[in-house]
């Protein structure tokens, strides 16, 4: 049966009169330092979050033609997504009914047929994953191919992403699974963006501990110099204004540094924090000023919409210790024809490979034998949330 869908942690609450301080007011003890290196936790993992969730796996333009193809895998699941000979986009287990055999067997390419066909006894399946033909001389008694088609994967498309779900009762949508305090999207046209750069990184760290990372910002100072620059309060060791204990001495500041947003002059991430290309239209002054709005969906991505350009970031897990890391840079077609992005990728890179050294460093003092978890201070109050939604998510599996 599948569990009871319990939402992500909120990323930025919004502060209310009675309780304008976001951060934690007593100590809170984090996840157990095993739960970054043990086998056990991270099969965990995959059973209570990674084989139930919705998972980005692809944008709908890197399956453009009919018959196109991608095998994924996640943890040790491998799932193929094609689009079928009407258009339709379907995913399924890369296995055959038969003996189990892997049936696509590149990572990606275009189906030389209207057929999946298993390369061990030549079991064919249509696009829509029937059986259509097995070769046998003849078939036992009450054998009907009706019976046996692929595995289907649940598949749902979020404005140009794609996304699957490996729970055989799989329901609701990508829509649904996002953080329902993420940054608004809708004034980008995420749907009609073309891929400008792809970074691809294998980091030595745990999953959970990157999303640690990317929830708190008291690293900012020490470890994104340039960054925290871009980013005044940032520099601060903060995410908003509502982080600050004091932030009521300086409500009525609308410097950077105080308020979020870019420097003044700023206008986007890039390594002079100038946009090299048309902004989008139809962004409101307050997403203009803001400089970065995030979407999240957990386990698996984020999503940032700038001026110029969007960042999608998309995470798998390898192992209990090691966590692939795939960003890419999407633009308006006739932008990226004209603009220079290296001044983009270059400062994106930049803060990626930060995030990414700081994660391993953090992995790698794990293992201490009188380290049993530690503990978290005020502005890390979204890594509570983290930890929370963990800690449900495993006992909505038991």
């Amino acid at each position: 049966m599948q569990p009871p869908v319990l939402q992500p942690p909120v990323l930025q609450p919004i502060a209310s009169e009675r309780a304008p301080y976001n951060g934690l007011t007593k100590a809170e003890q984090t996840l157990p330092s095993s739960a970054y290196w043990d086998a056990d936790n991270y099969q965990r993992d995959l059973d209570a979050i990674w084989y139930k969730d919705w998972l980005l796996v692809c944008r709908e333009a890197d399956l453009a033609q009919p018959l196109a193809f991608r095998t994924f895998r996640i943890g040790t699941q491998e799932v193929v997504v094609l689009r079928d000979d009407t258009g339709v986009l379907r995913a399924f287990h890369n296995t055959c009914r038969h003996r189990g055999s892997q049936l696509c067997q590149e990572s990606e390419g275009r189906l030389k047929a209207r057929l999946i066909t298993c390369p061990y006894h030549a079991w064919s399946y249509s696009l829509r994953g029937d059986l259509v033909r097995v070769p046998s001389k003849s078939l036992p008694d009450g054998f009907d191919k009706a019976d046996h088609p692929l595995y289907r994967v649940a598949l749902s498309v979020w404005r140009g992403f794609v996304f699957v779900n490996l729970a055989e009762d799989a329901a609701g949508s990508a829509q649904a699974a996002f953080d329902p305090a993420s940054g608004d999207l809708c004034n980008w046209p995420l749907e009609t963006l073309v891929s400008g750069h792809v970074l691809r990184k294998v980091m030595n760290c745990n999953w959970k501990i990157f999303w640690e990372n990317f929830n708190e910002c008291l690293h900012c100072p020490g470890v994104h110099k340039d960054l925290s620059r871009l980013v005044p309060i940032y520099g601060r060791g903060l995410m908003g204004r509502h982080d600050d204990p004091e932030w009521a001495r300086h409500a009525d500041n609308d410097a950077p540094e105080f308020s979020g947003g870019l420097r003044d002059g700023a206008q986007t991430w890039s390594s002079d924090g100038q946009a090299h290309g048309p902004v989008f239209a139809g962004l409101t002054p307050a997403e203009h000023a803001a400089g970065q709005t995030y979407a999240t969906s957990l386990p698996s991505m984020f999503i940032v919409g700038h001026v110029d350009y969007v960042r999608s970031v998309r995470l798998v897990p390898l192992g209990p210790e090691q966590t692939e890391l795939t960003a890419e840079w999407l633009f308006a077609p006739d932008a990226l024809a004209a603009t220079d992005i290296d001044n983009i990728i270059t400062f994106g890179t930049q803060v990626l490979e930060e995030d990414a050294a700081i994660c391993e460093v953090n992995q790698k003092g794990l293992r201490s034998m009188r380290h049993q978890a530690g503990v978290l201070m005020p502005e890390e109050y979204d890594l509570h949330r983290f930890h929370n939604w963990v800690r449900d998510r495993h006992q909505a599996a038991l």
